[in-house]
This record gives C-alpha cells, structure tokens and sequence, in this order.
C-alpha cells in the first residue's frame, strides 16, 4: 500500500465555450503534473466548459461536445498522472454537473453533484439534475472522494463517501467571490473536516465570467483542521501538494501559504480581473470612456488602465457650456497621471441642433430635466459613435447608489458595454480611490502613486448639467443614502427598521420610491463586476412593474 500520495492542484481560469482552449490549458497543466511526478491532477468544477454556462450547458450539441472532449483528454493524458475534471455528464435524458477522473486513457469514475444550489447567482435546479452520492475513486491505492462545490456545505455527501472509504476529500469548485467570503468557505470545510478527520482539498477557479469574479484562494486541511497549504487570491496557480500516510491515517505535508489582502484591495483586484477578463473572452482590446473630471469616471479610468495598460484606454472629455473649469483640468490630470490619451468632444453645437429640432414641440415649455438629460444621451451617442468607428468598447461608469436610485440617464451616461463600478457604493468609490492612490501592486498596468487628484476627492459631487448642480440637492448626502440603500437592498430591511436605526422616514420612503421605479433602468444596463451578495441582475431579482410600497 502507498505511504506517499503527490496531488497537483490547477487553480486556472477557463473560459466558457472554449471546449478546446480549456482542455489545452488541462493538458498543459497535466505535463507538469506528470514532470513534478505527481499521481493525480485536480482541476475545478466544470473546468472544461467554463462556469457558469447558464443554459448554454442545455443546448444538447454543446455538453456532448464537452463529454467528447473530456474522453479525448483522458486518451491523449494516459501515461501519467490521473486526472481529474469537471464537466457535463448527460445520460438517459438526464444531464449532470459531474467530476470525472480518468485513468489510463478512460474517464474510470464519475462524481455527480447532489445538491445543486438555486439562490443568489446560482440556477442549478433549472440546468442539472440531481445525482446520487458516489463513492470513492481509487487512485494509487488512496481512495478519493469529490463532493463538488455545494455538496461540501452539507454534512450528508461528504459523511457518506467517507463512510464509503474516502481516505481524502477533494471539493472541485466555481465559487464566485463576495465581500468576506473566504472566511464563510473556510468556516464550511473545517466543520466537514472536523466531522469526519480526513484531510480535505478546497480546489477554487480563478478568473472573471461576466459579472462574476472567481477568486481562487484554494486551500488544504488537515484532519485536526489545520491549515496545511493556501493557494493565492485572483492568481493562476499550479501547486503539487504531498500526502503522507501515518498511524492515524493520511495528512497532508504542510506548505506554501499565501496571505490575504484587505477586503478593499480584493474588491479592487475582482474590477481589474473582471474587466481584463471580459474584454480578453470577448475579443476586445481596448476601451474608451467619458472622463468628466468626477470621481466615478475617474476610478474607472484607473481600473481600466491597470487591467489593460494605460495604451489600451482612451479617455473622452465632452464638455458642455455648463461643464467647470476645474472639471476640465481635473480630468486632463487624471488622464495624464494614468498615461491615456484623452480626446474632447464639445457637446454645445450638438444640443443647441437637438434644441432647435425640438423647439416646435417644446415650444412655451419650461425647462425640466428633459433639457438635462438631452446632454447625457448626446454624450452616450457620441461616445457609441466613437466605439464603433474604433472598434473599442464603452465603460460606463455609475456607481451603486447611482444605478439603485436610477441617478443616471439611459440611452445616456448609462450606454456602454460594461460597468466596472456597478455593485460598489459611492462612499466606497472614495475609499477606493485613497487606497489606489497610495497603493500599487505588481498586477496593475498603470503608474504608481497618486493618480487621483486629492481635489476630485475633496469636491461635492456634480452631474453639471445645470449651472451650479450638486449631487446632494436631488439626493441625502452619500453617507445618508448609502446607509438607507445598505438597508433596503443589500438587507432587504423594512422601512421600520431604518427608521428605528436614526434615519428620517419621508428621506427613505423616497429612496425606496426611487429604487422600485428606477428597476426598468437596472434591467436595460451594462453588466458589471459583482462585489456582494446583493449585485442587481442575478443576485437581486425584482419585478419592472410593482406597485408595492412598504408602510410601515
């Protein structure tokens, strides 16, 4: 019998529908395997198709074609190490999120995952069926057992396939990243260690898919629940990990362990990968946005050009007759401390021919936000118009207390093809801003330093539509409204219970007025990185037309 156990974990990135690119980076990271002389390689949840497919894994055509290309995995990686993946496993009608481990040219085990998860960002029950727990794989004499990814928050699958003879467990998963996650994750995998004193293996992908971030930070426990290996957050890693077997049964040999960055550099890194990942899955080399001289515009500007290179950024200043100084200079700075080109396109001539074709119908009128919003869809159209002709991609930059109280203007600031900023509040904004200024990390492309001006900090927010416009006459100051909206969205909360937390009940009854009525908006904008639990789009799921109000 073995007493020495070699475990290759592939925290990578694949990338959905890639059927082929996904299975070159397995075999690739299954050479090194088999050089490091290791018995077995473990890649996560649905590695071969990428995840999450949404109903793309339902279209017959495309989950044979990934079954095919894990049999065609398994033949070409036969004389080395086993290998494990996720992928599809359709079957008498039924079709399976299912781990396979091949050996020897064959895909020898399958794992099929049980509980399937139907909350938040997840719609298993709609795309799989539930399988029945599997026992364990045997592979060089040791015997593994994979509850795949939620599985292993539940007791039952674990319990039994160690009480099957699993002498490890290894969790596949595409767990996607939230604010304070790991610690929930951890939390989970100590307690299912702690119940059945086996070492367990917490294999995560990395890598952006939409909205979504997948962090990595893939981990290794002892039976006491040590922790024995951490791999990094948001880094591609391949890290062979040793088994060892002793009188009290198999542990793993302690090794590297990362550390974890603050949660506001990993709401920063989830931006720049997101961003970097869509922009290289969809085909698109460089952005453009409008640079207003504020603070959302700014920082996105700095996400982009860390994730792409500054080269790879153009910024569009489009002044109107309403548009400050200050506001001009401010965002020439931005541009300059980044490194980007930035164009200026004035907005007067265009609206005065706008207001001139609309004065028939105007006519005896008084100006109202019509006239205002007029100058935000000019500046969508020219930016769009500047998209196509350059075949780059437009950012849109409004923040979460933005997008919840509809503080934007469709078919305006809001058009474009990605939002990096779309779940992070405006005092967060701030707060990111200061910590990039005086932080910088060897996975960012743009200079070190201050590339924020402390004056687009410091100044009151303004749309400047209107002379002498501040954010605060429409809206509570930021620190009010992202308190209420904290409440409201991310809490679900009553009315009653901001109230009793200190906050002025007509002050939230207009804020939850403008959240119901702004959903048609939230519904018709860009995707954008999911930084909490409460992301609009999957995680938060509301009705266009309700007339509900909450009285209490």
């Amino acid at each position: 019998m073995t007493d020495r156990f070699r475990l290759t974990l592939a925290q990578l990135d694949p990338t959905v529908g890639d059927l082929s690119g996904n299975a070159a980076k397995a075999r690739d990271a299954w050479a090194q395997a088999k050089a490091a002389g290791a018995d077995m390689i473990a890649f996560p949840e649905m590695f071969i198709t990428g995840y999450s497919t949404q109903d793309l894994v339902l279209k017959p055509a495309f989950h044979q074609a990934a079954m095919e290309q894990i049999d065609r995995l398994a033949a070409e990686c036969s004389d080395g190490p086993a290998l494990a993946i996720g992928g599809p496993f359709a079957e008498r009608g039924r079709l399976y999120n299912a781990y396979h481990t091949c050996i020897g040219g064959k895909v020898v085990a399958r794992a099929l995952k049980h509980f399937l998860p139907n909350y938040n960002v997840f719609d298993e029950v709609r795309q799989f069926n539930r399988g029945a727990i599997q026992g364990p794989v045997s592979v060089n004499g040791l015997r593994i057992g994979s509850p795949i990814c939620e599985d292993a928050w539940y007791r039952d699958v674990a319990e039994t396939m160690v009480e099957s003879g699993a002498q490890v467990l290894l969790v596949p998963n595409g767990s996607p990243y939230y604010r304070g996650k790991f610690p929930v994750r951890m939390n989970q995998m100590v307690a299912r260690v702690i119940e059945n004193e086996v070492p367990l293996v917490y294999l995560n992908m990395v890598g952006g898919q939409d909205d979504q971030a997948f962090d990595g930070g893939s981990f290794v426990l002892n039976p006491s629940g040590r922790l024995a290996v951490q791999l990094p957050v948001f880094d591609e890693a391949i890290v062979h990990v040793d088994f060892e077997q002793g009188p009290a049964g198999w542990v793993a040999v302690e090794g590297a362990k990362a550390s974890f960055p603050t949660d506001i550099e990993q709401d920063y890194r989830a931006m720049v990968l997101t961003l970097r990942d869509y922009m290289r899955k969809t085909g698109f080399k460089k952005v453009l946005l409008g640079l207003s001289g504020g603070i959302d515009s700014a920082i996105v500007a700095t996400i982009a050009a860390d994730a792409l290179g500054p080269q790879n950024v153009r910024c569009v200043m489009l002044p109107s007759e309403y548009t400050s100084q200050s506001s001009l200079d401010d965002a020439a700075a931005v541009a300059a401390n980044l490194g980007c080109k930035l164009d200026t396109v004035s907005i007067v001539k265009p609206r005065e021919a706008v207001s001139g074709a609309l004065a028939h119908l105007f006519d005896g009128l008084p100006q109202d936000l019509t006239e205002e919003n007029i100058q935000s869809r000019l500046r969508g159209l020219l930016l769009m118009a500047q998209s196509n002709k350059f075949g780059e991609m437009l950012l849109t930059t409004g923040n979460k207390s933005e997008v919840a109280v509809g503080y934007a203007t469709i078919y305006g600031d809001m058009a474009g093809g990605y939002n990096p900023i779309k779940d992070m509040y405006k005092t967060r904004v701030f707060a990111t801003c200061r910590w990039r200024n005086d932080n910088h990390r060897d996975w960012m492309l743009a200079p070190a330093g201050a590339v924020i001006p402390q004056q687009i900090i410091d100044k009151p927010p303004s749309a400047e539509l209107r002379p002498d416009q501040r954010d605060d006459q429409s809206l509570p100051p930021y620190d009010i409204l992202d308190g209420i909206l904290e409440m409201l969205v991310d809490g679900e909360a009553s009315v009653a219970d901001c109230v009793a937390a200190g906050y002025d009940r007509a002050t939230v009854k207009k804020i939850e007025h403008l959240i119901y009525v702004s959903e048609y908006k939230r519904f018709q904008s860009a995707p954008g990185t999911r930084l909490s639990k409460h992301a609009f789009w999957l995680d938060r799921r509301y009705p266009i037309v309700n007339r509900f109000r909450d009285d209490t």
